[in-house]
């Protein structure tokens, strides 16, 4: 009788628990993702600014280069070792 008890409360209490999370879990995701939308717009107008302003002292038709990518470093071929020609043997 006891373990008929003990099954009877836990399979209540997780089923209270499963409707519970049903009800409020949508809210709290709703409320989390509101207030980061709300932070990413607000940085997003800061930066829009700051870039309008960049921009709009420059004349038109002009050219800047914010970022230049390191170049490779050539090699010299008598540097890289020998290379041997090999046949594949099955």
């Amino acid at each position: 009788m006891g373990l008929i008890k003990f099954l009877f409360f836990t399979i209540l209490i997780l089923w209270i628990i499963r409707l519970l999370l049903r009800l409020v879990f949508p809210m709290v995701v709703k409320s989390i993702f509101g207030k980061m939308q709300q932070q990413s717009s607000g940085y997003t107008g800061q930066q829009q600014q700051q870039q309008q302003q960049r921009y709009s002292a420059k004349p038109e038709g002009s050219l800047s280069i914010d970022y230049v990518p390191p170049q490779p470093k050539q090699g010299n071929a008598d540097k890289l070792g020998d290379f041997v020609d090999y046949e594949e043997i099955k």
